[in-house]
């Protein structure tokens, strides 16, 4: 069955002086504030589009990462990913880097390199994304 998530921004203001605020209506877990120097320079205690990909990212590959090493007969105990979007203005984002370490009882280096590298190509995240360079690092615990 398939879903929709859904999510909103208010936004008041030009693009350099202006600020918004982004809604999570699905999961209603909050308001978080977003603005332009939140996404070119610090951020502030404000969130920007990257960190928000970072997340999604982050989360999507943890669960195909998991699925495959589960359906290999391996679970992993532990999985730990951190995605580094990163943004250039005038250019876009410029890549995505997935760093994951796991503990993955009865599983060596080299497989559990290529479950992830399997998971960063097929996460349904990673597919949306395949206009960006994708990189990965998998290491185990």
């Amino acid at each position: 069955m398939a879903t929709t998530r859904t999510a909103h921004t208010e936004w008041e203001g030009d693009l350099l002086k202006g600020q918004g605020v982004i809604t999570f209506d699905s999961s209603g877990i909050g308001e978080y504030p977003v603005s332009w120097p939140s996404r070119a320079e610090q951020a502030n205690g404000k969130t920007s589009p990257e960190e928000l990909i970072a997340a999604a990212h982050s989360s999507c590959f943890s669960m195909a990462l998991s699925h495959g090493l589960a359906g290999a007969g391996t679970p992993p105990t532990r999985l730990e990913t951190r995605a580094d979007v990163t943004f250039q203005p005038g250019e876009g984002i410029t890549g995505i880097h997935l760093t994951v370490r796991g503990e993955v009882p009865g599983l060596d280096a080299a497989a559990f390199a290529s479950a992830a590298e399997d998971a960063k190509k097929n996460c349904p995240v990673s597919q949306a994304l395949t206009g960006t360079t994708i990189t990965l690092t998998a290491e185990l615990a």
